[in-house]
């Protein structure tokens, strides 16, 4: 115990007894006492039954004579605040307490009855390799070394982003060093550091694509920047369009989000010349890159040039989004401003987790779990289109044969997007529509689309939340 302006006493725990501005308010010692127990229980810090310490002892740890508090406890029993028996020491006594003030109910917006998750962005969270994770931890936990658990740098622990250098190299060429990246609480942390690095350097637009997720958007404005959509189409966003006026580009090169189309050769190209020739930068957001299920994956844009791209991975789609973990390949000159500004935001992200990760990595465990989630995904998809063919054939599914969700096109003239999600909110089905996700004001006059993600239900529930899906489309 460490007495702090002689308010502390403990036994068997702590116990805070402010006498200070008691006494000087001109309290008598043992009056100040009295009142500071009897505040005490009637707060219900002191619960009923709770045996107070000693007289001897709690004048020791308040500095004060035995005696006071004799006639303190003797006062206090007196007037059945405490109760004192021979042989048992002096307990709070077991007495009606006060109903505690009742505060008004706050307001809540009206809940939801959800039977069928469909969200986009989400995995199956029943997926989490827990028993491999839980040897990872106890292996990691085991090696680290002392300093590990202290106060560490920005970047992250050396053990995770060198565990990332040899694995992005090898999955997604990635041309990164430790040195260079950078572990952060998620994407949307490291979205914002690095625009309000960017804006550091005088950017005020950051281009994005004309559909992609709003909370990152949000993001980018509370940095500072404004938003500039870029059109897109079947190869993606239309970086012709990009101009000086643009700080700088964010991009799903790999698997659009949530259109599904990839970025072209010839598009990756000019973005990055862009780049070049204005001293600006490309974000690349891959944040389902490994998940491409009809041909290997196409390898990260950052490889043309990682002085002008930013590659941005996460665990959030490959185990889960809980963990907030991912990371920032980051051009040299990004390094210090970035770190210098994660250290402003939450000096270092978790220790353990990122310890774990990397055993998971190094140990070879994280890989096939990333191809058992692949395969799961797939099966998944081929369900979900094979379903549709049968039940909604009116209803397209657009975008490649990858990531976690497809976009259902209906044709013109179905039911309106907004009625057709208020439908499904009735139905309890929890989905999205493509008009959430336009970074412009929505088209009102395009055909309905709905985002689907067909990783979120568990493996039980994902034929039911498939029905209840063909069920709506059938009268849409």
């Amino acid at each position: 115990m460490e007495p702090v302006n002689g308010s502390w006493t403990s036994f068997g725990g702590d116990l805070h007894l402010d006498l200070t501005e008691r006494r000087a308010a001109g309290t008598g010692l043992r009056a100040a006492l009295e009142d500071a127990l009897r505040e005490a229980v009637q707060a219900g810090r002191l619960a009923p039954g709770t045996r107070l310490p000693s007289s001897r002892a709690l004048g020791e740890d308040l500095g004060i004579a035995r005696n006071t508090v004799v006639e303190a406890y003797g006062q206090l029993t007196a007037e059945g605040w405490l109760s004192s028996r021979q042989g048992s020491g002096t307990t709070v006594a077991r007495r009606a307490a006060p109903s505690p003030a009742v505060r008004p109910a706050r307001p809540q917006a009206r809940r939801r009855t959800v039977r069928h998750d469909l969200m986009s962005g989400r995995p199956d969270l029943s997926l989490f390799p827990r028993t491999a994770w839980l040897a990872a931890a106890r292996r990691a936990l085991a090696t680290a070394p002392h300093e590990a658990l202290g106060y560490g740098g920005p970047l992250g622990r050396i053990e995770l982003r060198e565990a990332l250098t040899h694995y992005l190299a090898r999955v997604r060429g990635v041309r990164t060093d430790p040195d260079h990246l950078l572990v952060c609480n998620g994407v949307q942390q490291g979205l914002g550091l690095l625009c309000a690095a960017l804006r550091e350097r005088g950017a005020r637009s950051l281009a994005v694509e004309e559909y992609g997720l709003p909370p990152q958007h949000a993001v980018v404005r509370a940095a500072g920047l404004t938003t500039a959509p870029l059109p897109l189409d079947c190869e993606g966003a239309q970086v012709e369009h990009l101009g000086p006026r643009n700080g700088a580009v964010l991009l799903t090169p790999a698997h659009q989000y949530p259109t599904g189309a990839p970025l072209s050769a010839d598009r990756r190209a000019a973005a990055v010349r862009w780049a070049r020739e204005q001293d600006r930068y490309v974000i690349e957001d891959d944040y389902d890159g490994e998940f491409r299920y009809d041909r290997q994956p196409l390898g990260a844009m950052q490889a043309l040039d990682p002085e002008r791209v930013v590659y941005a991975g996460t665990a959030a789609k490959s185990l889960a989004p809980g963990l907030r973990l991912a990371w920032l390949a980051l051009p040299d000159a990004l390094v210090e401003p970035v770190a210098r500004l994660k250290v402003l935001a939450d000096t270092m992200s978790p220790v353990l987790d990122q310890l774990t990760l990397a055993e998971l990595i190094t140990s070879g465990t994280y890989d096939r779990h990333v191809r058992r989630c692949r395969l799961h995904y797939r099966r998944r998809r081929d369900h979900l289109v094979a379903a549709l063919a049968e039940h909604a054939p009116h209803v397209r599914v657009t975008g490649i044969a990858a990531g976690l969700h497809a976009v259902l096109q209906l044709p013109p003239g179905s039911t309106p997007e907004p009625e057709l999600l208020a439908r499904a909110e009735a139905a309890g089905l929890a989905l999205s529509g493509l008009g959430w996700h336009r970074a412009a004001p929505a088209d009102e006059a395009a055909a309905p689309a709905l985002v689907i993600g067909y990783a979120t239900p568990p493996e039980h529930a994902f034929p039911a939340a498939l029905d209840a899906l063909c069920d709506l489309l059938r009268r849409a």
